[in-house]
């Protein structure tokens, strides 16, 4: 009997799994669509959604007041550890790295990520203009509108730009990985000690957590798409 043939190996740089670049556009135009439908029913205050916000933020906030050890840790985390200029400072020593490298496109890439983001969090901010959870004997106060919330937004586009450099620069899987843990603690937590303090509604956080992300998976896929026709045109 002959023996059944073997499959062909593969051509030397044919792709064994589909390419990053077109799963990251889908990601970031999906949660974008989410964002707009969270959006949307923000702006109309929606009841079931505004009845899961309230109730959250309430059986949050009695904690809050009763552990008063407790939640000043959770604004040391919030206010210092995790708050947006902490972020912000993060990514300014990444962008210096790589003026150090005179890797000019990229530093130009993370910053102008990093300040659009800012830009369109302030700009929904003033557009909604939804009010903060108000209380009688609150734990801390915040400024501004509470729609997206500016921590998780912030937090999340530090965090996906840090680890998409990782990446790019071909780091170790286990740095990789440790990286990875480390920015979904922190993207995560910063949107628990949020509402733990009692500034922000869930869908607030859900919210910055939501275009945060859409934001890094569409700028990390355009600069892919641009550097590879830049590099066919040289």
């Amino acid at each position: 009997m002959h023996a059944p043939p073997r499959p062909s190996p593969a051509l030397p740089g044919s792709p064994s799994r589909p390419p990053a670049r077109p799963v990251a556009i889908r990601t970031g135009l999906v949660l974008a669509a989410v964002f707009c439908v969270l959006l949307a029913l923000v702006a109309s205050a929606w009841e079931p959604l505004v009845s899961l916000d309230r109730q959250i933020a309430d059986g949050l906030h009695p904690v809050a007041v009763e552990h008063p050890g407790w939640t000043r840790c959770v604004r040391v985390l919030s206010d210092r550890l995790w708050d947006p200029w902490t972020m912000r400072a993060a990514l300014a020593v990444a962008v210096l790295w790589l003026m150090r490298r005179r890797d000019w496109l990229l530093c130009a890439w993370i910053a102008g990520t990093s300040a659009l983001g800012t830009a369109l969090q302030q700009g929904l901010k003033a557009a909604v203009g939804r009010a903060r959870p108000s209380w009688p004997d609150p734990v801390v106060t915040a400024h501004y509108a509470a729609f997206p919330s500016g921590h998780a937004l912030t937090a999340t586009v530090t965090c996906g730009l840090l680890v998409w450099l990782l990446r790019r620069h071909g780091v170790r899987a286990a740095v990789l990985r440790a990286a990875a843990a480390v920015a979904a603690v922190s993207v995560l937590g910063v949107g628990f000690t949020r509402l733990y303090l009692g500034v922000h509604w869930l869908s607030d956080v859900v919210g910055g957590w939501v275009l945060g992300g859409a934001l890094v998976a569409v700028s990390a896929a355009l600069f892919e798409t641009l550097t590879d026709r830049r590099a066919d045109e040289g």
